[in-house]
């Protein structure tokens, strides 16, 4: 069976990278396209992989940030045009769907999200003039997103709260299959400088759904802690006594600092929540937000524990009442999401997908 792969954009490193780069361990050896591929930018472990790029990637511009492309991505998937593959395994947050393969190949989508930009334009712009902007961009772009989904023999959601955006967007019932937490707790560590053990950790892009302003108020009213915050800060944020951005760190920081945090701490609407379970996997614990895909990821009482709004005192609150877990269960917690279930159940529906087309 010739597999291809497909992955939105390689220029940051998130969640869903980390599961275009666990696909390409599933089928070793498979290419995998995708519109601008930035290696300084993302992983490093796709320096390893068969990157296919479309023509996107010869625009300097695009490939620091391929959401100036926007029109120009359906037309530049659909020229994408795996040879020979028998069956594409595409990972989509709204894209990498519309890839164009020959006749008879067969497509399984592993979806993170149905487009962001185009069904929750506000949240992924987070400013509501750009949101309007995508808001009358979208209008001729979701006729060709629609038909990229229905063009699907199987599709995947990564949590439940996505399977119900899909079912409402598309019309589709995805199944759902929780992507594996693929930071190892056994990797090197890196110490990051100037911080104790024992600080608040948050881990997000600067997008407005992320609501990370809220955990460092939050984290602000505290009588004392220090809040280590990984990701790129948006405009005049800047470190201080209180809150550490860090920006972009390695893995072995990354591994460090999930280790060594009292607590992963995050009140963003995420389609998934792949960031608790990096940090239940070190036996550190999560406070995150009672909503989306955390409602997948957080045991309550065994992981971690919920905050109820994305309000400054709400998570004052939570992080004050935050009571001592059970480091052991935490890890336990995070090993029922791991590489090997993933796999199988990818390799299975791929076979059967490719027997069928």
């Amino acid at each position: 069976m010739e597999v291809a792969l497909a992955h939105d954009y390689l220029t940051q490193r998130g969640g869903a990278e980390r599961v275009a780069l666990a696909l390409t361990d599933v089928f070793p050896g498979a290419p995998l396209y995708t519109s601008v591929y930035a290696p300084d930018q993302t992983f490093d472990g796709f320096a390893g992989v068969d990157v296919r790029t479309s023509w996107l990637q010869r625009v300097p511009l695009l490939r620091r940030d391929p959401r100036l492309a926007l029109p120009l991505l359906p037309p530049a998937w659909e020229g994408l045009r795996p040879r020979g593959a028998d069956v594409v395994v595409s990972s989509s947050s709204g894209w990498a769907h519309g890839i164009g393969p020959e006749p008879g190949c067969g497509r399984v989508v592993y979806c993170h999200n149905p487009a962001r930009w185009l069904y929750q334009p506000d949240d992924y712009a987070g400013h509501r003039a750009t949101g309007a902007a995508l808001r009358l961009l979208g209008r001729g772009l979701s006729r060709w997103d629609r038909r990229a989904a229905a063009s699907a023999d199987h599709y995947f959601a990564n949590s439940r709260s996505v399977r119900d955006r899909i079912r409402r967007v598309y019309g589709i019932d995805a199944e759902v299959l929780p992507p594996p937490v693929s930071v190892d707790p056994a990797g090197e560590q890196e110490p990051v400088e100037g911080l104790e053990p024992g600080f608040w950790l948050t881990v997000a892009r600067g997008r407005g759904y992320k609501n990370v302003q809220a955990v460092i108020d939050g984290v602000g009213l505290l009588d004392d802690g220090q809040l280590a915050l990984v990701g790129s800060p948006e405009p005049g944020q800047v470190s201080d006594d209180r809150n550490r951005w860090l920006g972009v760190v390695s893995d072995a920081q990354l591994r460090w600092l999930y280790a060594h945090a009292r607590a992963l701490v995050s009140v963003s609407y995420e389609d998934f929540g792949l960031t608790p379970l990096e940090a239940n996997a070190f036996g550190t614990p999560a406070v995150v937000l009672r909503a989306g895909g955390f409602l997948d990821t957080l045991a309550e009482g065994v992981s971690g524990a919920f905050v109820e709004e994305p309000e400054p005192e709400a998570v004052a609150s939570a992080l004050r009442d935050l009571p001592d877990f059970d480091r052991a269960a935490v890890v336990a917690h995070a090993s029922r999401f791991g590489f090997d279930a993933f796999a199988a159940r990818m390799r299975q529906v791929a076979t059967e997908v490719a027997a069928r087309t």
